[in-house]
């Protein structure tokens, strides 16, 4: 026996290390927070002593714990009855469901009070569904909340939906500029019709009233006990700061930032948060980001394994469901998108961004940027090796953010320079038969290229995007391996399917890589955090169809357990 006993040992199941072999074991143990011992059941119970608690995996898989590397926390939890009214699918699924629901949010709200929600899709929206042309408007809620302010965030959280009571309250209408990159959707008489895209959603989120820190860190405390049934042990908070509050109601710069820093101290984070600063929102102008990131001055955590600032969040342009994604050939209809910062040319927008990503490696960060279309990431992309070859820095790891187009250029030069890719498999479940309407069915089916990506010898991680999809990364794990999507079923794509380990790296040892943090976590092996889940059933042999029902009955932070339906 181990001079110190172990405190938990897990037996008889699958233990998918996912070290440099993806070598599988049968028996791990955790000792002080820590993996102490991997192998067979003999093996790992001689670490076993009097008090070790011995759990019997009845062939179930443990694994490391999931780093869902894209997933904004305190807006998940906003987002959750009874802070929001839900209008997703498949809650709603017209929008007389729509005006139904706000109805009765209205029946218990007092009046001049604010009514928000979140989910709605016009994808999945009856009307918008048999007429293409048919978008939400005012006039749908006018009628069931006159007395109300009303706001509902898409799923995508690229466009919000208010009624005209909201335009009042925020000042809007037919005169009110366009912020650059943004739309303000207008009727043919040039009135506002009540939808907002990209950055013009800050004319009307800008009016709703601040959310206090208790009702943040109530949305956060409820986004953590989600996460723990799902086995996530690590997440990526991708925008807090000035702009990330202002999107999310902040009145008070660095809001969300302090409150989980409360919760740290009070014990109570039980996942580990990486958080990217956004110094402004979703549009702006480089002198004012460089403004703003210079003031900034954030504290060293305390715990960094647990809270850790590892760089900063930039917007390039929007997305392709909203024709704001630069494309290098045109959507159908026409157009191809913008970059989403200040500048009035291509060539203007151009050297904004690729100004504020220098600024950000010179100053020391790493740089995630939100970028979806093929021209944008292209931009993005050379910007990334512009600013290394101008100031070079060791190691810093910077990343395109969604990357839905990524060009065969791009992955030869972030491989070159050791960037990476967070990818979002969630979403190409949610959004691939709807895509082809705006990109055709080639585009659409290479949207998200895993195969050629992780070919090319990029770095590739997985985030849910959350709120914009449920944080679930079985059903991550599914859609890289069939590139089915949600509302057919038809393979989208199947040339860009990848392996079943391929996947399951990039929501854990890649994931790690993103954080800095692969030396510590990310894989079972000795020495490492003991971040782990437990699914029922064997992952090795299950068929893809069937991973997103299989339960995850237990999780693990630093062998702390937050998430347990398994009898030892």
């Amino acid at each position: 026996m181990s001079a110190t006993p172990a405190d938990i040992v897990f037996v008889n199941g699958s233990v998918l290390t996912v070290d440099s072999r993806f070598s599988v074991a049968s028996a791990l143990a955790v000792s002080d927070g820590l993996v102490s011992a991997v192998g067979d059941r003999a093996e790992v119970m001689a670490h076993a002593g009097p008090a070790t608690r011995v759990v019997d995996l009845k062939g179930g898989t443990l694994l490391p714990g999931i780093n869902d590397s894209h997933l904004h926390g305190c807006a998940f939890g906003l987002t959750q009855p009874p802070l929001s009214v839900d209008v997703a699918y498949p809650t709603v699924r017209s929008i007389a469901d729509v005006a139904e629901a706000v109805r009765k949010a209205a029946e218990t709200t007092r009046a001049g009070e604010w009514i928000s929600g979140h989910g709605w899709d016009a994808g999945y929206l009856a009307e918008c569904v048999a007429d293409s042309s048919r978008l939400p408007t005012r006039q749908d809620l006018d009628a069931v909340s006159p007395h109300h302010p009303v706001l509902l965030y898409s799923a995508t959280g690229h466009a919000t939906w208010v009624n005209s009571a909201a335009l009042d309250r925020a000042g809007v209408d037919r005169n009110t500029p366009v912020p650059p990159g943004g739309v303000i959707v207008t009727d043919a008489a040039g009135e506002p019709t009540g939808l907002f895209q990209e950055g013009a959603q800050d004319l009307v989120h800008g009016a709703l009233p601040a959310l206090s820190p208790e009702v943040r860190a109530d949305a956060i405390r409820a986004t953590l006990r989600t996460l723990a049934k799902l086995g996530i042990t690590s997440y990526t908070e991708p925008g807090l700061g000035p702009g990330g509050d202002t999107l999310m109601r902040g009145a008070l710069a660095h809001s969300t930032l302090d409150v989980y820093r409360r919760l740290l101290a009070a014990g109570e984070l039980t996942a580990r948060v990486g958080v990217l600063l956004l110094p402004s929102g979703m549009t702006g102008t480089a002198e004012e980001f460089v403004k703003t990131l210079t003031a900034l001055d954030e504290p060293a955590s305390p715990d960094p394994r647990r809270l850790a600032i590892l760089g900063v969040k930039l917007f390039a342009d929007g997305i392709p469901v909203n024709r704001t994604a630069w494309m290098h050939e045109p959507y159908i209809g026409g157009g191809c998108g913008a970059l989403c910062v200040g500048g009035d040319t291509d060539e203007e927008r151009v050297a904004q961004i690729s100004e504020m990503i220098r600024f950000t490696h010179a100053a020391g960060y790493q740089a995630g940027v939100h970028v979806t279309g093929d021209r944008a990431i292209d931009t993005v992309v050379d910007a990334f090796a512009a600013a290394a070859a101008a100031h070079p820095r060791t190691d810093p790891r910077h990343y395109v953010i969604h990357g839905d187009f990524l060009s065969a250029d791009s992955m030869r030069k972030l491989a070159a320079h050791g960037f990476g890719v967070n990818m979002n498999p969630t979403i190409k479940w949610t959004v691939a038969d709807l895509e082809e309407e705006f990109v055709g069915p080639e585009r659409a089916g290479y949207e998200w290229p895993y195969r050629d990506a992780l070919d090319a010898g990029v770095t590739v991680t997985s985030g849910s995007d959350a709120p914009v999809t449920l944080p679930d990364w079985r059903q991550g794990l599914s859609t890289m391996m069939l590139r089915e999507s949600k509302a057919s079923g038809r393979v989208s794509g199947p040339d860009q399917r990848i392996r079943l380990a391929e996947a399951i790296r990039t929501y854990t040892s890649d994931a790690a890589w993103q954080d800095f943090a692969e030396d510590w976590k990310g894989t079972l092996e000795v020495g490492k955090v003991a971040d782990l889940c437990v699914l029922a059933g064997d992952l090795l042999t299950a068929d893809p169809h069937g991973i997103p029902t299989m339960p995850v009955v237990f999780t693990a932070v630093g062998g702390d357990v937050v998430h347990d339906e398994l009898t030892s």
